[in-house]
């Protein structure tokens, strides 16, 4: 007689799942709140342990990118080309300000108390949220970039602008006026994806053939020397893969998820995992899956690097 094994479980799906496809989910700082933007014009706040939606706002177009302010606020960034603060607590929202085209992402710097935006008109835009509604008040500076932004990613006061074009741009937020360093992707792709170590001494960015490339801020051989660390990645084959960066090993796969990984978020505390399991049109309009978001738990045998053999010489 032979068992039958359940199938993998990808984790805890939450209930109301975003209609249409999504653009990005981000858990808060202080908390298992999680914010989810959408191409659906909304964005969405779980409780991501209760599986309970705690509010949602409709924009007049897709939802690119958001991200938290405190733990029942932040900040969207629509393809209506307007910024906007949203507040769930009060049930209300703000246009900070506006972009000539879609803005494609956004980042609050607790560092600088200023909203970052990249937009597909090329420029990058600082607002300072705590102004009168209207542009001409919140907005601190417009800075030009090469081409589209696709990327951004905050770091202490460490900024990096990844656009179209392979460009990758650093900034100090104390200093907008110019780059610190004005960079190429060493990948031979378009960027996807760019984001900064959390120990500040440089980012990991991806490229749409599937490929992430780790650097460092300090271009000096010492610094190359440095540890990566953890992180995980998720792909259009519908894997999130955990990798050991120092090592360049892939630690854990999980089981596949129904359709594409458009999105991922570690908790604060690296307890859970959030995975937006959300068709990314990379083989055109066809039949797929149901967008959905499941929350797993992460067990410190897939996240923990493993020790090198040290054998006889």
């Amino acid at each position: 007689m032979t068992s039958v094994h359940p199938p993998p479980v990808p984790g805890r799906e939450l209930s109301n799942p975003p209609t249409d496809g999504i653009s990005n989910l981000r858990f808060s700082n202080h908390s298992d709140n999680l914010l989810v933007s959408s191409w659906d014009k909304t964005v969405r706040l779980y409780d991501a342990s209760a599986n309970v939606l705690r509010g949602e706002f409709m924009h007049g177009g897709p939802v690119l990118d958001c991200c938290f302010h405190d733990d029942s606020s932040g900040f969207s960034a629509s393809a209506d080309n307007k910024v906007r603060r949203i507040m769930f607590s009060h049930g209300k929202e703000e246009i900070l300000g506006r972009h000539d085209a879609p803005v494609r992402c956004i980042e609050y710097s607790y560092a600088a108390g200023q909203v970052i935006t990249g937009s597909w008109d090329k420029t990058l835009k600082c607002w300072d949220p705590r102004g009168a509604s209207g542009q001409e008040r919140t907005l601190v500076g417009t800075y030009p970039q090469p081409e589209r932004v696709y990327s951004l990613s905050l770091v202490g006061n460490r900024l990096v602008v990844a656009t179209a074009g392979r460009h990758v741009n650093v900034y100090d937020l104390r200093n907008m006026s110019q780059p610190e360093q004005r960079r190429e992707s060493s990948l031979k792709y378009q960027t996807r994806c760019v984001r900064c170590y959390p120990n500040g001494t440089g980012y990991a960015l991806s490229s749409v053939e599937g490929r992430v490339a780790m650097e460092f801020f300090d271009l000096s051989e010492a610094s190359q020397a440095k540890k990566y660390g953890t992180f995980a990645t998720g792909g259009c084959d519908g894997f999130v893969n955990v990798w050991d960066g120092n090592n360049k090993k892939r630690l854990y796969q999980y089981s596949k998820y129904p359709t594409s990984v458009a999105a991922l978020s570690f908790s604060r505390d690296g307890r859970l995992l959030a995975v937006a399991s959300s068709y990314t049109f990379e083989e055109g309009d066809k039949a797929h899956e149901p967008d959905a978001i499941f929350v797993r738990s992460v067990n410190e045998i897939e996240v923990k690097p493993k020790p090198k053999y040290m054998g006889s010489e």
